[in-house]
């Protein structure tokens, strides 16, 4: 998530507040996720060494989120990519054009691994 913040630094962005919305899951989980994404955002927890601009939100599945919805219609493609990177996959050649890449909007559908999609095991 710290990497984010080049994204919306390419869009000028860089200094306004972020939401990040996630689908809540329970008061425990709900509680981690948290406690973890403030540990991200402190300065002490992140490679900038400063505070990141991004406040985390918990949508309730009976709010019928378009954004939460939009984010499972393209989980999967992403998801079947990772497991199986040699299967044709049309979903997915559409969705890497819209990744951020090394090099920004100048290299749209290339250089996405490690910075538009990350693999953490």
């Amino acid at each position: 998530m710290s990497d984010f913040i080049f994204f919306l630094r390419e869009k000028n962005q860089n200094n306004r507040l972020t939401h990040i919305v996630v689908e809540s899951r329970g008061k425990n989980e709900d509680s981690q996720l948290k406690l973890g994404f403030r540990r991200i955002c402190d300065p002490f927890g992140n490679y900038h060494n400063k505070i990141l601009p991004f406040e985390i939100i918990f949508a309730s599945k009976k709010t019928n989120s378009s954004g939460l919805q939009f984010a499972d219609l393209v989980a999967r493609p992403i998801g079947r990519h990772v497991i199986n990177p040699s299967q044709s996959n049309r979903a997915f050649d559409i969705l890497k054009a819209k990744f951020y890449c090394k090099g920004g909007r100048g290299a749209v559908g290339s250089n996405y691994n490690g910075y538009g999609l990350k693999i953490y095991p």
